[in-house]
């Protein structure tokens, strides 16, 4: 049986760890370099790719308990004109609901989860993976920083730092997220995210209910937009919604990218930014008002690399492929990263020659991490150009190039068969067009066992 290391215990390394462990997987151990984990962050969309293989792990009734299913997405440019709106999630014909949840909660749940089917030391927490030797070998030792006992939090040396030691495995799985220490061994000359001059401001906030009380919005274009969503369903208090939104606009000239990624700030300024945009429909200055905190974050991603994999040890989630949050995905990628890795593991390394023979469990290895590699790099390769070129909401853009005061129809505009295409160019290209997903194999593997109560 492998052993299996996994370096970070955000969305994708919880998700990698529930995968494996459905795939027949016992020896796997998550170091997490937090001391403890909080239900930090604000809201993330699980698109319905993601939320099918959540429901392959047995968590469709628990996420669906702290989640919202937007009932459509629609877009709107600056002056709260519509220009695109379609149906999601069951809506749209899928198999599996999308679903708004707050990360912090849902981080939490995964976690849970994993102490529950995997054991209550399998995350190790004040754990932070320092890097890998004999990175590129078939036999990774991955050097993490932290209590060699394992206990739940740092155990200093006598010169104030954490201890080091050594963990040997079959497999180092890096999902350590955008500043990834493995990444940046393999890369050492890749410097820092790229910064595309967007300044987030995230929160969330109480409000009157608006439209369906169920839908997503975007309004505005590439300089300047407002997005939100309801974590709450509607209930009791039908008259009033919670809701997740993220103002953004363009830095003026200048201004560099702030190095404190959860920067709390005054609602204020963000309120005047946006003073002009009160919609018969939604009020957005009134919902940053109201916002309980606001969170600035600058937008950045990653550059497309050319590998993840070295010898024993590859790279998941944000750590291999950190995108802008056009599109809502970065999440559902990871997921599907950790499944697809823990599918192909499986295929290669669940026959008994590889718990007697090293080195048939290398060949192994080598395998399904090259076969794992081959399905989601180019995919997310794609989806990270596509990103940069405002995913599906390019049709904002669109809308503002051609109608900058406006439109009377936004098929006068932009055509229909236009806006569908790029709707439906986005859902291909992330994997989660209805017909395509509906149809797929699943991504667990015959040989995994029974599902557990």
């Amino acid at each position: 049986m492998l052993k299996i290391v996994i370096a970070g215990a955000g969305i994708g390394g919880l998700a990698a760890a529930l995968s494996l462990h459905r795939a027949g997987f016992r020896d796997i151990t998550v170091y997490e370099r937090v001391r403890e984990l909080k239900p930090l962050g604000v809201g993330i969309n699980l698109l319905p790719h993601a939320v099918r293989e959540l429901t392959e792990l047995g968590l469709a009734d628990e996420v669906a308990s702290i989640g919202v299913p937007p009932s459509r997405l629609s877009y709107y440019n600056r002056f709260g004109q519509p220009i695109w709106s379609e149906p999601r999630g069951l809506d749209a014909g899928y198999r599996w609901p999308q679903l708004s949840v707050h990360r912090g909660e849902f981080q939490l749940l995964l976690a849970r989860e994993v102490e529950r089917r995997l054991g209550p030391d399998t995350i190790r927490l004040g754990c932070r993976l320092v890097g890998v030797e004999h990175l590129e070998t078939d036999s990774p030792v991955a050097r993490v920083a932290g209590h060699a006992e394992f206990a739940k939090f740092v155990r200093e040396g006598g010169d104030g730092r954490p201890e080091e030691f050594e963990v040997a495995a079959d497999v180092v799985i890096g999902a350590d997220g955008i500043h990834s220490a493995m990444r940046a061994q393999a890369y050492p000359d890749e410097g820092g995210p790229v910064w595309n001059g967007l300044i987030l401001w995230r929160g969330t906030a109480t409000v009157p209910t608006y439209l369906d009380g169920r839908t997503m919005i975007m309004a505005g274009d590439g300089e300047q937009k407002f997005v939100s969503y309801p974590l709450v369903a509607p209930g009791a208090d039908a008259g009033a919604t919670r809701l997740n939104f993220i103002a953004e606009r363009r830095a003026p000239e200048g201004v560099d990218e702030t190095a404190d990624w959860n920067h709390a700030v005054d609602a204020g300024p963000i309120e005047r930014l946006f003073a002009d945009w009160s919609f018969d429909w939604l009020d957005v200055p009134a919902v940053i008002a109201a916002a309980d905190e606001i969170l600035e974050y600058p937008m950045v991603d990653r550059n497309v690399l050319p590998q993840w994999t070295f010898g024993g040890s590859t790279l998941i989630g944000d750590a291999a492929h950190a995108m802008y949050p056009n599109g809502s995905n970065g999440a559902s990628q990871a997921i599907i990263d950790g499944r697809t890795l823990a599918f192909h593991l499986a295929n290669e390394a669940s026959g008994p020659e590889v718990s007697t023979d090293a080195e048939a469990r290398a060949g192994a290895v080598r395998r399904a991490l090259a076969a794992y590699e081959a399905d989601r790099r180019p995919t997310t390769a794609r989806l990270l150009e596509m990103t940069r070129q405002l995913g599906p909401e390019k049709v904002m853009q669109l809308a503002y190039d051609r109608a900058p005061e406006g439109f009377a129809d936004i098929h006068d505009v932009i055509p229909a068969e236009e806006l569908q295409e790029i709707a439906d160019g986005y859902k291909r290209t992330a994997g989660f067009h209805p017909a395509a997903l509906n149809e797929r194999a699943s991504l667990t593997p015959e040989s995994a066992p029974p599902m557990a109560d």
